[in-house]
């Protein structure tokens, strides 16, 4: 996504309101930076569409007071997948 900062600005903000998307996930769809999406949505969109803007911040602030939830459920799933990959390799290990 090499396109001008303006208009990359303007298709992170929609991608971000369509889809309630956390910079980090926008990032990653887009193929660019955590930094540039935060730049061109934080500073950039400002100027060129305040509306839109609004409506990204209001998301983005959302994501923040969520953000140490999805971490808890991150760290919950992940001790649980490995409680089952040490379970299976027991019950492969019994005769």
């Amino acid at each position: 996504m090499k396109e001008q900062p303006e208009a990359r600005a303007v298709i992170l903000g929609e991608y971000i309101v369509r889809q309630k998307a956390t910079v980090r996930a926008a990032a990653e769809w887009f193929g660019v930076s955590k930094s540039t999406v935060h730049k061109d949505v934080s500073e950039r969109l400002e100027q060129i569409q305040p509306d839109l803007y609004t409506q990204v911040k209001e998301i983005l602030e959302q994501n923040k007071q969520e953000r140490h939830i999805r971490g808890g459920l991150a760290t919950k799933r992940k001790y649980a997948l490995r409680r089952q990959h040490e379970e299976e390799s027991l019950q492969q290990n019994t005769p």
